[in-house]
């Protein structure tokens, strides 16, 4: 009798049985724009608003010719916080709460633009070294929200290990804003005129290192995807949208800067000290999904030398302004100083004043632009309170991206899009 061998006992590379796949290509013209014939049976698919490909609570109405989209249509609602409206109830410094909330992967970005935008109505002035404790954290969330596109979207395109690698990396910027703020998210850590507190001891020599240890990571990503077939032929060439296009539907951010247009507010419009730092905008020369991929790892390369030049170049001097009636007077005040304990009590139950007026602000999201309208009528609650979110326009350019090509082609759309559910449904 032959006994049968034992399988494990063959090495692997001995007894692997490989399945040759069939290159799939991508036609040269997609089917967008050309007439379906009268015979073609069309399919209506909805996807989402509960599925983990849409990344956020979206449904998207999905017209299919066998497998290829033929129309797309993006219905949004779903989330629906009406965090707008409840800005206009609250103090203007207890606002910051609820505006962190909306883009909830930037949140240190929407804090930040709407504390810009009370300061231009207060016409109060950030001292130096808040501008850069400002920027430090707004690079720093920066990176932590690619990073956590990159887990999401390279798990969408069948990458599984990067969701791993992704949040690994993140919790290290995670970890600095719990140390400096006192949480990991949503630590309310802009205020008006200033940030809440000064960084901690040690908090320096734990960023420096994080930021040294960063760039072989996304070495490590670019070694990976670069050569993975399965990734190049999901993205080179697919989901091309023209710059002129793309301004035409208001998109802007890492997808505007893929199609070759390096519009950047930190360049075009520097605000809170920008321009003292050098760093570069990446850009791309097709507009594909390749090309948003590349633009986003550049980007938080680029946002790690503007970290460590902000910290060698940290000024000296407060972090928040010295007015009191915006700013909280310091804790160790309010034993021995009657007007501190004034300050502090009616700031918190009351809030300050703002003059009558309206300002908009911009700033520079990870998204693209993101603004903030506010409207005071001189009272301590803001009249109006309006954003202008980047995932809102940018989530236009998705139908674009999509029709003519393959349903797989529309997941990997979602992915590099980036779109953020809570601040298009604000």
């Amino acid at each position: 009798m032959t006994k049968t061998p034992d399988p494990l006992s063959v090495p692997y590379r001995d007894r692997e049985r490989s399945i040759v796949m069939e290159r799939l290509d991508h036609p040269d013209v997609p089917l967008s724009g050309t007439e379906v014939h009268p015979e073609t049976e069309l399919f209506t698919l909805n996807i989402g608003p509960h599925h983990p490909a849409t990344h956020g609570v979206l449904r998207l109405l999905v017209t299919l010719e066998g497998e290829y989209v033929r129309e797309l249509t993006p219905l949004v609602g779903y989330v629906h916080t009406g965090i707008e409206k409840s800005c206009e109830d609250q103090a203007y410094w207890k606002v910051i709460p609820f505006v962190e909330r909306m883009d909830y992967l930037a949140y240190y970005f929407n804090a930040m633009v709407f504390c810009m935008a009370v300061e231009r109505l207060l016409d109060e002035e950030v001292p130096p070294r808040a501008q850069y404790l400002r920027v430090i954290h707004l690079e720093l969330n920066r990176i932590s929200s690619h990073l956590f596109w990159l887990a999401t979207s390279a798990l969408d395109l069948g990458a599984i290990s990067f969701l791993w690698w992704g949040l690994r990396d993140r919790e290290g910027t995670l970890d600095l804003f719990e140390m400096s703020g006192g949480q990991r998210m949503h630590p309310r850590y802009m205020q008006v005129g200033g940030v809440m507190e000064d960084i901690p001891p040690g908090w320096e020599q734990k960023c420096r290192s994080w930021i040294k240890e960063m760039p072989s990571r996304i070495d490590q990503y670019e070694a990976v995807l670069d050569k993975n077939e399965i990734f190049l032929q999901r993205t080179r060439g697919v989901g091309a949208v023209s710059a002129e296009r793309l301004l035409e539907l208001g998109v802007t951010g890492p997808l505007l800067r893929a199609a070759g247009n390096p519009f950047d507010l930190r360049k075009a419009a520097p605000y809170s000290s920008y321009d003292h730092f050098d760093f570069k905008i990446p850009i791309g020369t097709q507009g594909d999904h390749y090309d948003r991929y590349r633009v986003r790892l550049a980007e938080m390369r680029e946002s790690l030398k503007i970290i460590e030049q902000a910290l060698d170049g940290l000024p000296e001097g407060p972090y928040i302004t010295e007015n009191r009636k915006v700013a909280l007077p310091p804790r160790h005040e309010l034993a021995t100083s009657m007007e501190a304990l004034i300050h502090h009590f009616k700031l918190v139950t009351e809030g300050f004043r703002v003059p009558p007026g309206e300002a908009y602000v911009a700033i520079e999201s990870p998204r693209g632009e993101l603004g903030c309208f506010v409207v005071s009528d001189g009272s301590a609650k803001p009249a109006r309170v309006h954003m202008r979110d980047p995932s809102f326009h940018n989530l236009q350019s998705l139908k674009d991206m999509s029709e003519g090509y393959l349903i797989a082609d529309l997941i990997a759309a979602v992915a590099m899009l980036d779109p953020i559910l809570g601040g298009i449904d604000r």
